[in-house]
């Protein structure tokens, strides 16, 4: 499952830098996330980050990306690689 930012986000600057995927970018109205980069965090924390400290809890997992812990764990692996980690 990725996760994605609502409508309701503020734009408060607070989820973008604690993404350790670099997932988050800001959009054309308010802060996205590229469900290609988006692990929930696995691989990093036991929790997504952005979820524990956004404000207004605008960031709900993303219909559209339901996926399980093994494969966030893969995506987490080869978003390693390519860092050359």
């Amino acid at each position: 499952m990725a996760l994605m930012i609502t409508d309701e986000c503020i734009n408060c600057d607070v989820c973008e830098p604690e993404c350790p995927n670099d997932a988050i970018s800001m959009g054309e109205d308010y802060y996205e996330i590229d469900p290609q980069r988006c692990t929930e965090c696995v691989g990093h924390f036991d929790e997504p980050q952005c979820v524990q400290i956004c404000p207004v809890a605008c960031i709900p997992v993303h219909p559209d990306f339901q996926e399980d812990k093994p494969t966030l764990m893969q995506r987490y692996v080869r978003l390693q690689a390519d860092k050359g980690l």
